[in-house]
């Protein structure tokens, strides 16, 4: 990280991972052309999971290449009279993987409990009756970073 002054704790890192309400997931198709895409994710026991259709872009750029970043900001305040912005945000670096069985259920609550925690009962109905039209991936964390200008 080339400004030392903006690096932050592991534990503020984590923080910012665990509170995010979305991230940007980056991958590398197999021409070599970037893509990003923000969505929904949640954090079980130190990887990140999330829920996609059945096919698609990411889909494929993940069986071609299972590396990928998946960036989180945290709260912003733009400075008008400073030129500048307070932030906080980590990048993750991590292997992509898809969920099956049991780990898939988890994920699949996971968001639930995330995103929908004053419905919990009613997004287990959501999840047994669409969780054959979804995909979920695990990004296993390999390394995280995180800055902030506060």
């Amino acid at each position: 990280m080339r400004r030392k002054d903006r690096l932050i704790t592991d534990m503020e890192t984590d923080s910012i991972l665990e509170k995010g309400e979305y991230g940007i997931l980056s991958t590398v198709s197999s021409n070599n052309d970037p893509y990003c895409v923000p969505l929904n994710y949640c954090l079980i026991n130190e990887c990140i999971y999330f829920h996609c259709a059945v096919e698609g872009k990411k889909i494929n750029n993940i069986n071609n290449n299972h590396k990928v970043s998946f960036c989180v900001v945290g709260r912003t305040e733009v400075l008008p009279d400073k030129f500048g912005t307070n932030y906080e945000s980590c990048i993750v670096q991590g292997l992509a993987s898809e969920s099956l069985g049991e780990e898939k259920q988890l994920a699949l609550e996971g968001l639930i409990h995330k995103y929908s925690k004053n419905f919990v009962s009613e997004g287990l109905k959501y999840i047994e009756k669409l969780k054959d039209k979804t995909r979920v991936f695990k990004i296993s964390i390999e390394s995280i970073s995180g800055k902030a200008k506060k």
